[in-house]
C-alpha cells in the first residue's frame, strides 16, 4: 500500500478507528473532511487534511492528487428522509468514483465499506454468503446497495473491493452504547419474544479487514463480508456485557406493535428536533428479524482475514473506554 493514502469519514467510529490503524502501520494518511467535521478523534499533526465535500464533489480531486489507495468510509447511517439516504450514501459514492476516473486514477485501489443491511437479514438460521441475493430491508439498506451497485458498474469496478461488516461496536459507537448503556442500568429491551442472533465485529477488528482489502492481491473486484466468525444472540451479548460490569441484567419483552408505536413517536421527536434518532420504525423492523448473520470464509481464504478479538475482549475494552469517558457512570 502506498502513501499517501485517502480516507473519507475519518471524523467518524469506524474512520477514525482505521486512520488510527493506518499510522501505526507508517501509511501516510490524508483525511477529506469538511469545514464543519469535529476533528476531536483525529491525531493532528499526524494526518493531513483535505477540505471537501462528497454530497457536491467540491474539494474531491484536489483530495485524490497522488493517491493509489481510496477507503471510502463516510455514509449515512441516520436520516429523516429516502432522499438523505441516497444522497449520503449512494450520490456521495458515485462523485467520488466521478472524480477518481476524471483524476486519472481508473487502476486505483477503492476500498468501499458497505452494510450487512445492503443484503437484508437471512431468512433462516444459516449465514449468508457474499453472492445471496440482497433484499435490503431498510431505506438505509436500499442506499447502501445503491452505492454498492455504483461501485460495480463504475470504470473502477475492477480494482474496488466492497467490505459489508454487520454489527459494529467499540469505543467511539454511539450506536450498541444505546444497548450497553441499557444494560449497565440493569436492563435490555427485546421485542416480541423470539431471541435474535446477530453477526458482529470488534471496531480495530474491522480496521484490520479494510487494511487486508486495500493489501491482498486477490481482493480487487471481490465482495467480502467481515465479522467474527460465530454469531451470538442479544441475551447472550447482554449477559456478557453484565458480567463484565458486574451487573444483574433483566430481559424486558416489549410486544411489536407498542415497539412500532414507540418507534414512530421518536421519528415525530427527531423531525421537531430536526435531527435523527437512533430509534425508528425501520430500526423496529430490522431488530424484529430473528437472523443478521453472515459467512466469513471468503475474507478469511481471500483476504488471510480473521477477527482477533473475542467478543469479551472487545467489549471489556469498550466498556472500560465508556467509563474512561464518561459515557457510564453507574
Amino acid at each position: 500500500m502506498n502513501s499517501p493514502v485517502l480516507v473519507t469519514g475519518a471524523t467518524g467510529f469506524v474512520g477514525s478507528h482505521l486512520v488510527e490503524k493506518l499510522l501505526e502501520l507508517g501509511v501516510g494518511v490524508r483525511c477529506l473532511v469538511r469545514r464543519s467535521s469535529s476533528l476531536r478523534y483525529l491525531p493532528g499533526a499526524a494526518v493531513e487534511l483535505c477540505y471537501g465535500d462528497l454530497a457536491t464533489g467540491v474539494g474531491l480531486r484536489e483530495a485524490l492528487g497522488g493517491v493509489e489507495t481510496v477507503f471510502h468510509v463516510a455514509g449515512v447511517t441516520k436520516a429523516s428522509s429516502s432522499r438523505e439516504y441516497y444522497q449520503g450514501n449512494a450520490v456521495a459514492t458515485q462523485n467520488l468514483l466521478r472524480a477518481c476516473v476524471e483524476s486519472g486514477g481508473q487502476g486505483r485501489r477503492l476500498v468501499h465499506v458497505s452494510s450487512l443491511a445492503a443484503v437484508g437479514p437471512s431468512p433462516d438460521a444459516g449465514p449468508l454468503t457474499e453472492d445471496a441475493e440482497p433484499r435490503p430491508l431498510t431505506r438505509y439498506g436500499k442506499s447502501k446497495l445503491e452505492a454498492e451497485l455504483a461501485v460495480r458498474q463504475s470504470r473502477l469496478a475492477g480494482s474496488a473491493v466492497i467490505v459489508r461488516p454487520p454489527v459494529v461496536y467499540g469505543p467511539r459507537d454511539t450506536d450498541v452504547y444505546q444497548v450497553l448503556r441499557g444494560i449497565a442500568k440493569g436492563y435490555m429491551l427485546r421485542i416480541g419474544r423470539a431471541e435474535s442472533f446477530f453477526s458482529y465485529i470488534y471496531v480495530k477488528d474491522l480496521a484490520e479487514a479494510l487494511v487486508a482489502a486495500a493489501s491482498s492481491p486477490q481482493a480487487p473486484g471481490g465482495t467480502f463480508f467481515a465479522a467474527n466468525p460465530e454469531p451470538v444472540s442479544w441475551k447472550e451479548f447482554g449477559a456478557l456485557a453484565a458480567s463484565i460490569l458486574g451487573r444483574k441484567v433483566r430481559t424486558v419483552p416489549v410486544p411489536a406493535a407498542a415497539a412500532y408505536a414507540l418507534g414512530w413517536m421518536a421519528e415525530m421527536a427527531s423531525r421537531m428536533r430536526g435531527k435523527p434518532g437512533i430509534l425508528s420504525r425501520e430500526k423496529v423492523r430490522e431488530a424484529g428479524c430473528r437472523y443478521w448473520v453472515c459467512d466469513t470464509g471468503k475474507a478469511r481464504r481471500e483476504l488471510g482475514f480473521s477477527a482477533q478479538h473475542s467478543l469479551r475482549e472487545g467489549l471489556t475494552e469498550t466498556l472500560l473506554w465508556y467509563k474512561n469517558s464518561g459515557w457510564l457512570t453507574s
